[in-house]
Order: C-alpha cells, then sequence, then structure tokens
C-alpha cells in the first residue's frame, strides 16, 4: 500500500489508555513498509506530527486505505467521507463496535497482515437521499446506517406518508420513521423494534419510531425499491438526520425519497467476517 489515511476520533482517544504509544507504534510499521501517511488535523496534534496534518477530503483521496481510530459513528462519518473510493479498516475505541475489525490495542500487530494483502474486503450498501421540493432537489445526502425523519423539540407525533416505488404504503402518526439498510438494521431501527438482517440481504428496512397506532409495523422491501418519506402535518421541527450525525430540515410540501446508492462502503476484515458472531458478542446473546 502506498498511501494510508488514518481518522483519529481525539475526544475517544485521549480516554484510551496508551492510545499514544498505540498509534506511533503502527505508523512505525507504516513508515517501515514505506506507506506515506496522512492524518486529519486533530489526530496528528494529538501525536504531536504535524508534518502528517491533511483536511479530511484528503485522507481518501489516492488513498488505499483508510484507518479509522474511534467508535461506530467515527466509522459511519468515515463511510460517508470514503463513498466507496477507499476500504475502510475500524480500530475500535468506543463502546458496540459492530463496524470495527479490531481493538486499537490490536492495531499494531494486526498492520502486517494488512499491508501484506492478507485480508478480505466486507462490503455495505449504503443509502442516498434526496430532499425534494415540488421537482427541485433541495438536498443530497448518503448514509451507511439510516435516514430518519423525525419530530424534534415539543414531544409531540407527527404524521408521515410512505410510498414504495410510487405505491403509497401508509400514513401514521408516530415520533417518525427510520429507513436503514441492513448495516443499520442493528442500529436505530433495532431500538424501534425493527429487524434484525444480515448486511447480505438486498433490502430496506422501513420502521415506524413509537407509532400511535398498533397496526403500524416495521415493512422490509426490496433494495431496488425506493422508499419516499414526507411529514403532513403543518408542524415544525421536521427534520431528516443521516446516520445520527447530519440533520436537514423537512417542511410540509417535502419529501425524502430514498434509495440505494451506487456507492457502497468496503470494510476490512482480517478474518472471513461472520454476523452472527457479532450479534452473539456484542448484544450478549445467551449470557444474560
Amino acid at each position: 500500500m502506498r498511501q494510508v489515511g488514518i481518522l483519529v476520533n481525539v475526544s475517544r482517544f485521549t480516554g484510551y489508555p496508551q492510545a499514544d504509544e498505540l498509534l506511533n507504534r503502527t505508523l512505525a510499521v507504516l513508515a517501515e513498509r514505506g506507506a506515506a501517511v496522512r492524518m486529519n488535523a486533530a489526530g496528528a496534534a494529538a501525536v504531536k506530527r504535524p508534518d502528517l496534518s491533511a483536511p479530511d477530503a484528503a485522507l481518501v483521496e489516492e488513498g488505499d486505505l483508510l484507518i479509522v481510530l474511534g467508535g461506530d459513528g467515527t466509522i459511519l462519518r468515515a463511510a460517508r467521507l470514503a463513498a466507496g473510493r477507499v476500504p475502510i479498516l475500524g480500530a475500535n475505541m468506543g463502546g458496540f463496535g459492530f463496524l470495527a475489525e479490531v481493538q486499537l490495542s490490536e492495531l499494531p500487530g494486526a498492520m502486517g497482515n494488512v499491508l501484506a494483502g492478507a485480508l478480505v474486503i466486507d462490503e455495505r450498501t449504503m443509502l442516498g437521499a434526496e430532499i425534494t421540493d415540488g421537482g427541485d432537489i433541495v438536498q443530497h445526502c448518503l448514509a451507511l446506517n439510516d435516514i430518519v425523519v423525525t419530530k424534534t423539540g415539543v414531544a409531540r407525533i407527527v404524521r408521515v406518508a410512505i410510498w414504495v416505488n410510487g405505491e403509497h404504503l401508509s400514513i401514521f402518526p408516530a415520533d417518525g420513521v427510520i429507513v436503514a439498510t441492513p448495516t443499520g438494521s442493528t442500529a436505530y431501527s433495532l431500538s424501534a423494534g425493527g429487524p434484525l438482517i444480515h448486511p447480505q440481504v438486498d433490502v430496506i428496512v422501513v420502521t415506524p419510531i413509537c407509532p400511535h397506532m398498533l397496526t403500524a409495523r416495521p415493512v422490509v422491501v426490496a433494495g431496488t425499491a425506493e422508499v419516499a418519506v414526507e411529514p403532513l402535518d403543518p408542524a415544525e421541527d421536521v427534520r431528516v438526520t443521516v446516520d445520527g450525525q447530519e440533520s436537514f430540515p423537512l417542511h410540509r410540501g417535502q419529501r425524502v425519497v430514498v434509495r440505494q446508492a451506487d456507492a457502497r462502503t468496503r470494510l476490512v476484515r482480517l478474518r472471513p467476517p461472520s454476523f452472527y458472531s457479532i450479534l452473539r458478542t456484542k448484544l450478549a446473546w445467551g449470557e444474560r
């Protein structure tokens, strides 16, 4: 590998035991193998390597690998940044770590196999969304986990209408609705009662959030489907949230139209991925 980007979540990094030592050992391995390294500005400052500092966008430009130090949230941000252009190796410093492949403590030792190409690429579906107003596109979005339409501010429900491939599906009052990928089925959608979906199943999950009607249930649609969501009430503070990290207003008369994106997130695995093993480990199945 000729060029490696490193994206560091400094808020996690500063509280992780021996984080400086582990990252510097990783940098030493990369230098020995002749790989050029670029690091986000905050990360470079944290390890006192201003010579490696680069804008976030530069970390994926002409890169061969993006190493992400943080939790699942940092990997989600990296997935949108990379947009499928470069594979991502997640080193977990967070909680669940569904998306990470190694703990930060394991990263220096894992780099030999990574640089030798002894790895598997785990491709994950992403969602592309457009906020539309009549015939105009107001905003483009890209997500690895989910696109969420929800009411903010005062705790009041909002009526939402949903279409699938232009066919009206339902109208229900709720806190909102989640449109998720299989990867996102283990995130907010799971908390809202949605099904767990294997990452390689080609579907999109539509999950109501706390619907005020007993018949509103999650719906699994084909991966090729187009899902449109529109708030019907003249309510303020309805927003579209992308991967729980980016947020945009959604006004009455506007829709968010969601479909699979052309880009696919590429996660580096050092062993064949096992979705069921991850579920057992992260959700502590059989241990409670």
